[in-house]
């Protein structure tokens, strides 16, 4: 026999999903629907969900204001590792822990037998939300229609809601899947499915946090931001809090074509996919800061931070940001940024990111050491030794093979 619940708790987007799931979870269940939707920084798609939501059959919709929790406790964290899969920068993978985490708060607030959420069974995101429900509600049900459902297509789904009077703002035309937030914009679907066609990113409408690198200005536009232990607190001059400073990067990104990636990624459940996605602020912020631990991390830390990012990638990306592995890798970054203060600029310029100047405190770099001129702080004698030393290895083991060969007639493997 079916569970039946009394009140289920829905994360609401007002997208064609989530949409349709209101009144179907009364219809199947005969339960009270609490609606929530997280203000990760989607704009106007928020404009009128409540009145969409109560229409369609929701007891009441929370709208929880996050952007600022979004930007500081996981976007920038996860910008200062460095961390991206598959040259994707995590837009949708590190929102969805902060939305089920609120999520879970109000289902808890509001006694729900059950969370309800519009992921598909064949992507990533059911599994970032429910790791993170079993992380703060590991006693909670979850209910994932899109795994038994009849509504197993986009297509199907918008017949239900045009039968039930549901307003959406797609067609069977335009019904690609996206997702919108503060740090970036996603598109999958449609034409998109097939790698063999271009991405229309010229088509009036598709884009819409950038232009085409084609679009953009001929003229490059710079652009300076100021670190403090790795967080942007500056543009150009101008402090800003850490989500006006991202609103104010995606604008001038965004302008220039800056931040569009096309790619055929792996996903957690096993299959690529393909998606296209605008994060013309991040890409920036990713390059300054990258750029400014240039000249600020040593090379023992630069690199094996470097090889950390992969794996704290892919925690993000596979939905574990809840862990204590991922906790004590943020600890490590943290302990990183210590040094990585002051100011890089960039030239962005259709579509690139173009280093002009980094400069900083703390820098490492020395021009008197490094100088193809004459200088008097650098002793090019010891390299002589330096070199025997770090040679050594290579040298016993050819004298011993050359000793070998002319012991046996045969020395060590090559190497070649």
């Amino acid at each position: 026999m079916e569970k039946k619940y009394n009140k289920v708790v829905l994360a609401y987007s007002g997208g064609l999903d989530t949409s349709v799931l209101i009144p179907w979870l009364k219809e199947h269940y005969g339960c009270e629907v609490v609606a929530v939707s997280g203000d990760v920084g989607q704009g106007t798609e928020l404009d009128g969900l409540e009145e969409k939501a109560i229409k369609t059959g929701a007891s009441k919709l929370y709208i929880v204001d996050a952007k600022k929790e979004f930007v500081d406790d996981y976007i920038i964290p996860t910008m200062q590792a460095g961390a991206t899969y598959e040259k994707y920068l995590l837009g949708t993978s590190f929102a969805r822990p902060i939305l089920a985490k609120k999520i879970v708060e109000i289902a808890l607030k509001e006694g729900a037998d059950a969370i309800c959420h519009g992921c598909t069974g064949k992507g990533n995101d059911q599994v970032r939300f429910e790791l993170a429900i079993k992380a703060f509600a590991p006693h909670m049900d979850v209910i994932a229609p899109w795994r038994f459902w009849e509504l197993n297509s986009r297509e199907k789904e918008i017949e239900y809601a045009e039968k039930h009077n549901i307003p959406l703002k797609i067609n069977k035309e335009t019904n690609y899947s996206k997702d919108k937030n503060l740090w970036h914009l996603s598109h999958e679907g449609l034409d998109l499915e097939d790698p063999a066609n271009e991405a229309p990113i010229n088509k009036p409408g598709f884009l819409e946090l950038s232009v085409s690198p084609e679009q953009a200005p001929d003229v490059p536009t710079y652009v300076t931001i100021h670190f403090e232990k790795g967080v942007p607190t500056a543009v150009d001059g101008e402090e800003l809090d850490s989500v006006a400073l991202i609103e104010k990067l995606n604008a001038l990104g965004g302008a220039n074509g800056i931040g569009i990636l096309d790619i055929v990624e792996n996903r957690l459940v096993g299959m690529k996919s393909r998606g296209i996605y605008e994060t013309p602020g991040g890409a920036i912020l990713y390059a300054a800061h990258e750029k400014l631990e240039e000249i600020t991390l040593d090379r023992e830390t630069q690199h094996y931070k470097q090889q950390l990012a992969l794996k704290f990638a892919e925690l993000v990306y596979n939905g574990q940001w809840f862990t204590p592995l991922r906790k004590a890798m943020s600890a490590f970054v943290t302990s990183t940024q210590e040094c990585v203060t002051g100011d890089v600029k960039l030239k962005l310029y259709k579509g690139n990111i173009i280093p002009a100047s980094v400069t900083s405190p703390y820098t490492l770099y020395s021009e008197d050491i490094a100088t193809f001129g004459e200088d008097h702080s650098y002793n090019q004698a010891d390299s002589e030794g330096f070199i025997n030393l770090f040679g050594l290895p290579i040298k016993v083991r050819a004298l011993n093979d050359q000793a070998l060969a002319d012991k046996t007639g045969k020395g060590f493997p090559g190497v070649e």
